[in-house]
């Protein structure tokens, strides 16, 4: 089974910088997008043999995530029970007979850290949320989770010490994530790859130096961990700040 997770940065910009040739090309059994910024009826997508499903920010233009899938799940929800998280589009989860798929775009602590302290009580409701569905079942999660966890994610670690997405606190609930038992599946297959990357500054031209933060993720629950097969950076793929990426593993949907 191949799943890809891509933050568009806007999917009506990202269709005009060929986002359906990659979409075709790639031939997912699920796709899940990050930051589509849209509301209801704004697009109207033809993705033959897909399911659709789109949860959208209450803020125009804000947020937002889909996924298109080729097999209809048992269930779907939108958001994680939280009323005070659940206003930004954040998170879909689908049922599988063998699985749950999370789809997530966790929020930005942005300039001066001014959502810091929102951002540490989202990550322990979503952390809570994940070990609540894995009583269940197993759990993939996948999106921009907006943090590069070790130094070997960002290019310049030192100068990025304490800014959004690499702050002490913000690596450190990602640390909490795999001692709760998640695998980031690409360091699982590639311990010591650098200069791989997922985010790329619009500024000074930080995506042709490959100046960039790998952000974006694929977690599983470690009952899947002899299912992995392998996971991908499709850095060569533009049309977004960011890139999409791949986990490939052997289960039913």
């Amino acid at each position: 089974m191949k799943l890809i997770s891509w933050n568009v940065n806007g999917l009506r910009a990202c269709m005009g910088k060929n986002f359906m040739d990659f979409f075709q090309e790639i031939d997912a059994d699920i796709f899940c997008l990050q930051e589509t910024k849209l509301q209801a009826g704004q697009i109207e997508l033809d993705l033959p043999g897909y399911e659709q499903y789109w949860n959208y920010a209450e803020k125009k233009g804000y947020s937002g995530t889909a996924v298109f899938t080729k097999t209809k799940p048992l269930l779907v929800t939108y958001g994680i029970g939280a009323e005070e998280h659940d206003r930004e589009g954040r998170v879909i989860t689908l049922e599988f007979t063998d699985f749950y798929l999370v789809n997530v775009y966790t929020p930005n602590s942005q300039d001066e850290l001014k959502r810091l302290s929102y951002r540490m009580q989202w990550e322990d409701a979503f952390l809570a949320y994940l070990k609540k569905l894995e009583e269940k079942k197993p759990v993939i999660f996948c999106g921009d989770l907006n943090v590069a966890h070790q130094e070997i994610d960002l290019k310049n670690p030192k100068t990025n010490r304490k800014n959004a997405g690499f702050t002490d606190e913000e690596r450190g609930k990602f640390t909490k994530l795999t001692e709760a038992g998640f695998i980031d599946t690409f360091r699982y297959f590639y311990p010591d790859a650098e200069g791989v990357y997922s985010w790329w500054s619009y500024r000074f031209q930080a995506r042709s130096r490959n100046s960039g933060w790998r952000i974006d993720y694929f977690l599983v629950s470690q009952s899947l961990k002899e299912q992995l097969t392998d996971a991908k950076i499709h850095t060569e793929v533009m049309g977004s700040d960011h890139c999409p990426v791949e986990l490939d593993i052997r289960i039913g949907a």
